[in-house]
């Protein structure tokens, strides 16, 4: 996406209050050995909607929030976040990875949480300015990014069921190595269901995650990674691989779940995975697929991948799937479609190859 940046980079320096950190933790960090989310960079973002507009914003050094115990997002779920990713081009300018798609999905999850909207110098402005001032905490190792985190809460002090009056909005960065670093067995989870049509499947909701960890709990107490999520009427059509979307290769097809149900999320990963598979000569069909096809093609062996997609994950290999009795094993070491889509992703997000669809968002030069 194309966009022109000045305008709304001019708005967010005129509407950001910006206050450096004293004292930088940058050297406390070890980019040869980093963890996914556990180190946060220097700078954060908040902001304050009153009800009718939102002030108050503001960069300043990471530290807590002061939360009252009768917040309304704690007692009632009005929470919802994005996760996007910043590189290094290989002369040393950090880009954001298709921001404005996040955007875009952060204020339709916005809507269907009863939440105000986010204005693009607040949401795409912060980022630009953030990401500037911690530039310097973007890591540039094979695999590893500079992990965003917006989200917004309720801000209300008041115990009672209605949408909140006010919010807060705030954004973290952590510098991260890999979300999973090996493959993963997945068990088809034939009891509990992680959405349902008209439901809220497709936003980023704070309790589309809160609802799945004990089912994942028990799953992984029976030596899987994840659970591989499927619709709540029969049990069988696919929906999400853990926290992310799901591909599955039979021959020379690449099938993803459709998004016509609502509750599966459209993942900026996911889009960005079909356009490359695309480009690779591959027919990409975005359709409901049941485990049956799944179990099907495993066994008259038409089934060369599967693969969960997402902005924590990028692209994680699934080398077990276990349905019922059915145990579908897959060589990951062979897996060339999910190799040449990964390498294909990276040398886009850092700069190494020609970002013809301009999805970089280039934070300017110093």
């Amino acid at each position: 996406m194309m966009v022109d940046k000045s305008t709304v980079k001019e708005e967010a320096l005129q509407k950001i209050k910006v206050t450096k950190t004293t004292r930088s933790r940058l050297s406390e960090v070890d980019f040869n050995n980093l963890a996914f989310g556990k180190m946060y960079a220097d700078h954060m973002l908040v902001a304050d909607f009153d009800g009718k507009e939102w002030k108050n914003a503001e960069i300043l050094p990471f530290q807590n929030l002061s939360v009252s115990p009768s917040n309304a997002a704690w007692h009632y779920g009005q929470a919802i976040f994005e996760g996007i990713k910043a590189y290094k081009d290989p002369e040393g300018h950090p880009m954001i990875f298709r921001p404005y798609d996040n955007y875009k999905r952060f204020n339709t999850s916005a809507e269907r949480m009863g939440m105000p909207q986010v204005p693009e110098w607040l949401f795409i402005g912060g980022l630009d300015l953030l990401i500037d001032l911690d530039r310097n905490w973007v890591p540039t190792g094979e695999g590893c990014s500079l992990y965003l985190r917006p989200f917004m809460i309720a801000a209300d002090e008041f115990i009672g069921v209605r949408p909140s009056d006010t919010y807060k909005f705030a954004i973290i960065n952590s510098p991260s190595g890999a979300y999973f670093n090996k493959p993963i067995k997945l068990l088809v989870q034939d009891k509990y269901v992680r959405a349902f049509p008209g439901g809220v499947g497709f936003a980023k909701a704070a309790g589309n995650y809160g609802g799945t960890m004990y089912p994942t709990m028990q799953a992984k107490k029976q030596g899987y990674d994840q659970i591989l999520w499927v619709d709540g009427y029969q049990h069988k059509y696919l929906q999400e691989c853990g926290t992310m979307n799901v591909f599955v290769i039979i021959g020379n097809t690449a099938i993803t779940p459709d998004l016509t149900q609502g509750t599966i999320l459209e993942g900026v990963t996911r889009a960005s995975v079909m356009d490359v598979l695309a480009d690779m000569g591959l027919k990409v069909e975005e359709r409901p697929i049941s485990i049956d096809e799944v179990v099907t093609a495993y066994n008259n062996g038409t089934l060369r991948e599967v693969f969960g997609t997402g902005t924590a994950s990028s692209v994680a290999y699934v080398e077990q799937l276990d349905y019922l009795d059915t145990k579908i094993k897959l060589d990951t070491t062979k897996y060339e479609v999910g190799a040449e889509v990964i390498q294909r992703l990276d040398d886009i997000r850092t700069g190494r190859t020609t970002d013809i669809r301009h999805w970089n968002y280039i934070i300017d030069k110093k």
